[in-house]
């Protein structure tokens, strides 16, 4: 069996940083070591500085396939295979093959050759990785059809990113190096922003800084090595809620800031315990200050507050430990013992602790005594404390009233001290005060004194109800408080829902939120959604190998894998709350699925309520004109002279040829029925739905210049709208245009759309009208009957808009007003031949490709 072949990538953050053009300078770089490297395929778009690297390498022949008439050609994968060589050369992996290949992506290609024994250096871009394509497309505007798993990517044994700055890419595409000069334009100003590429630039690098750390982790598993590696600093800061944690977060930034790229994480540990001094409001504020921080805010709950916050770092492989002095004063601490502090430095094995002094520590600013909360340690011992320092005290006050009718005053007094100690530090103290002042009354102050001799039956009977009474107060003050221990677990749970709440508002999947939140919460090792047919869908942590997981049922959905210990009953009615959330999360997915199909529903509702608001307008003053005109005609047309019956002819002319016009507009869109126009979409050529624009204007030779490719795809739309509203913009355009200076009509392609630019020299409009524009009846001067007003830019946008388009109003560079009219590529014609033109940078259905260079 052949050892399987190794994979390297050049990953890029956007086309032209020069990922094709590397690829074969490292394979001159092999086959001049005396490897045996082959060109499986490449894509050079006709750039020569990278055609010119083909020299002296070898390539495979591509194999021929034809499709609805078109011949493409695609790597000829039992070729490579048969030929053997050690290395072969694959650009663009994640390119989709042509319909009948025996694989439907390149990805595919490249496994079946590694498996064959052979190493592969390929090319993808960062918006090709499935993960990526959703923020990609928030970044451009341009989803992304092609795309390749994450995991085919990370099992790559090499990868490599190609890096160029932005304003190094822009210089190279403004000189011609990328795209050709048709396409220059369309590009800088959609695709290639400087913003764009800043974004797509650091997204690459995070990403495979993320991949790294992976890798890190996944080795660090692999061998069993639990100690801590500082490959990169992690900085978690504890915060309670108290009004020390602003300080504990700047320091812990700052810590994080010395290494470069450390990483801030803050975490609040929930608690009956640490939800007593916690304060939502503050706990709320620097939750935003984490954020602003460039950090994570993190959230979990544990019964145990040290143990809880040495999980949470270990689990982060935290490097370092950011917490505030204990607010504890002295006797406190002196009484209760070690705090959080110590326990945390004992426990926290090689994380470096940071222990930071604040303006609340060792008590100050802060009440001495609180009554919430549950029974704690600290309540025992000041109820012991209390037994102890008030027994004796009441002993020496009540001996200097003594007497032999005294006794049940001194009776019901120790009582009442019984009845404190309980309410103060539960049952244990109070039986020992129960006893402790049962044989103190008994000695002091029943007859015979000094004596622990019970003389009488009823001394017995006293110091039994003494006992009875300790037991019936600390059994109320127990129940109180678990009562207050549970309000308190429901406080923290609740706080806990704020927080995957907010962090589902903020952005971001909010199943993946929830999943996320879900592993924090319980300190789990891992969290797997998987779908009712068993795909994975989400998942948080790495999975321990032969682990078995709790399942959890998400409604019908799905199910919910936990990897980690055992959940407690209380964990189990918190997570019940969750996998509720997650099923309407998913719910509401599924919802935004069919509200999507409802768009076209939406697009043509727009071209009716466009068409409604120009039609009463639009018949109502042309119609005005030509009746005033025929009306003064007929009335005093023998007294009218020559020029002035021509000039009520002529605007009767107009007038009568706008309402043809907005006659034909309403026959073209006659498609209405039951109050509904129907948009009928179909491949259209704009080559040959040009001319008859052009003959309908009436536009002679030299009044408009044209530049359309002649490989331009078709575009999905409506051929009667799109002839209207083509007819519409050159109309406007025309009308505008000084003498000697026509107006221009271009078209190009870029991110899956087809631009047709309508552009003149006229005075143009300024930025703060360049809406208006698009409003029923906005015109330049609306004062001439013969400019006509027809359906307008408002109808011309509704009708693009119903088509699945965009209309836009930009400036025209040499001064003037230049219209934009996008339409998607139709998607029937989305496979093109890879060499057919070095301007095939965009695929049909919008996605930027992997061109290399």
């Amino acid at each position: 069996m052949a050892v399987r072949g190794r994979l390297r990538v050049l990953l890029g953050a956007a086309p032209g940083v020069g990922k094709t053009y590397m690829m074969l300078e490292e394979g001159h770089r092999l086959h001049d070591l005396g490897k045996d490297v082959v060109v499986a395929v490449v894509e050079t778009h006709e750039r020569e500085a990278t055609a010119a690297l083909l020299d002296g390498l070898e390539l495979v022949p591509r194999r021929t396939v034809e499709h609805r008439g078109i011949t493409l050609t695609e790597m000829d994968l039992d070729a490579v295979i048969a030929r053997k060589p050690a290395i072969a050369l694959v650009d663009e992996l994640a390119h989709t093959n042509a319909p009948g290949s025996a694989n439907a992506k390149r990805w595919q290609d490249v496994e079946q050759i590694l498996t064959a024994g052979i190493d592969v250096i390929s090319t993808v871009n960062v918006q090709h990785i499935e993960s990526l394509n959703d923020v990609v497309e928030q970044i451009t505007g341009v989803p992304q059809r092609e795309t390749i798993p994450d995991s085919i990517v990370r099992s790559a044994d090499q990868i490599e990113v190609v890096d160029l700055t932005p304003q190094s890419l822009r210089d190279r595409l403004a000189d011609g190096q990328v795209y050709p000069a048709a396409r220059i334009d369309a590009a800088l100003s959609n695709y290639f922003r400087l913003g764009n590429l800043t974004a797509l630039r650091e997204l690459t690098l995070v990403w495979l800084a993320d991949e790294v750390d992976h890798s890190l982790q996944r080795y660090r598993a692999e061998h069993g090595i639990q100690e801590k590696w500082e490959a990169r600093e992690r900085v978690v800061v504890a915060l309670t809620g108290g009004p020390e944690g602003e300080t504990l977060l700047r320091r812990g930034a700052r810590v994080a800031a010395r290494s470069g790229s450390g990483e801030l994480l803050a975490v609040h540990v929930a608690s009956q315990d640490g939800l007593r001094e916690t304060d939502p409001a503050a706990l709320a504020a620097q939750r935003k200050l984490v954020e602003e921080l460039g950090g994570s805010y993190h959230q979990v709950v544990g019964t145990d507050i040290p143990e809880a916050l040495v999980a949470f770092a270990k689990a982060s492989n935290a490097t370092q430990l950011v917490i505030g002095v204990s607010r504890r004063n002295r006797l406190t601490a002196f009484l209760t013992g070690s705090g959080v502090g110590a326990t945390v430095i004992r426990e926290s094995g090689d994380i470096d602790v940071h222990i930071v002094s604040h303006a609340a520590a060792g008590g100050r600013n802060l009440p001495r005594f609180r009554r919430t909360g549950a029974l704690s340690v600290r309540r025992r011992v000041y109820g012991f404390a209390l037994a102890l320092i008030a027994g004796p005290l009441l002993t020496v006050a009540l001996t200097q009233i003594r007497s032999s009718d005294s006794l049940t005053a001194e009776a019901l007094s120790y009582q009442l001290l019984v009845v404190v100690v309980a309410l103060v530090g539960g049952i244990w103290p109070a039986l020992f005060a129960a006893v402790l002042s049962g044989l103190t009354l008994d000695f002091v102050f029943v007859t015979p004194y000094n004596t622990l001799t019970i003389g009488r039956p009823t001394h017995l009977i006293a110091l039994a109800l003494y006992v009875v009474i300790a037991v019936l107060v600390s059994v109320v003050v127990d129940q109180s408080a678990r009562r207050t221990r549970s309000a308190a677990r429901a406080a923290a749970e609740s706080e806990l829902l704020v927080t995957i709440a907010g962090s589902v508002i903020r952005g971001g999947d909010a199943v993946q939120s929830l999943i996320s939140r879900t592993r924090e919460a319980f300190g789990l090792t891992a969290v797997r959604f998987s779908a009712d047919d068993g795909a994975v869908q989400n998942v948080d942590g790495e999975i321990p190998a032969d682990a078995v997981p709790t399942r959890v049922p998400v409604g019908e959905r799905g199910t919910l894998e936990l990897y980690g210990d055992d959940l407690q009953a209380g964990d189990r009615r918190l997570l019940s709350v969750i996998v509720t959330q997650l099923d309407a999360a998913l719910e509401h997915a599924d919802l935004s699925t069919a509200a999507q199909e409802v768009g076209p529903l939406e697009a043509t509702d727009r071209v009716r309520t466009a068409l409604l608001a120009a039609v009463g307008h639009d018949l109502r003053r042309p119609l005005a004109a030509a009746t005033a005109a025929v009306t003064s005609l007929r009335s005093a047309g023998s007294r009218l002279s020559s020029r002035d019956k021509v000039e009520l002819l002529d605007t009767a002319e107009v007038s009568l040829r706008n309402l043809a016009d907005l006659l034909t507009n309403l026959l073209d869109v006659s498609r209405v029925q039951a109050g509904v126009l129907a948009v009928s979409l179909q491949p259209v050529d704009l080559e040959d739905l040009l001319p008859p624009v052009l003959d309908e204007l009436a536009i002679k030779p030299g009044e408009v210049t044209i530049d359309v490719p002649d490989d331009l795809p078709p575009v999905t739309a409506d051929p009667v709208l799109l002839r209207r509203a083509i007819v519409n913009l050159l109309s406007n355009a025309l009308r505008y245009s000084p003498a000697g200076l026509p107006p221009r009509l271009s078209a190009s392609t870029f991110g899956g759309q087809v631009e047709l630019r309508v552009a003149d020299h006229g005075p143009g409009v300024p930025d703060d009208r360049k809406e208006e524009i698009f409003h029923p009846f906005q015109r330049t001067g609306d004062t001439d009957n013969s400019a006509g007003i027809g359906l307008g830019l408002a109808l011309t946008k509704g009708f693009v808009e119903g088509m699945g388009g965009t209309l836009a109003a930009d400036d025209t560079p040499a001064g003037g007003l230049t219209m934009v009219l996008a339409l998607p590529v139709d998607r029937e014609d989305a496979v093109q031949p890879p060499s057919q033109s070095p301007a095939d940078d965009v695929s049909a259905a919008g996605s930027v490709k992997d061109d290399g260079r």
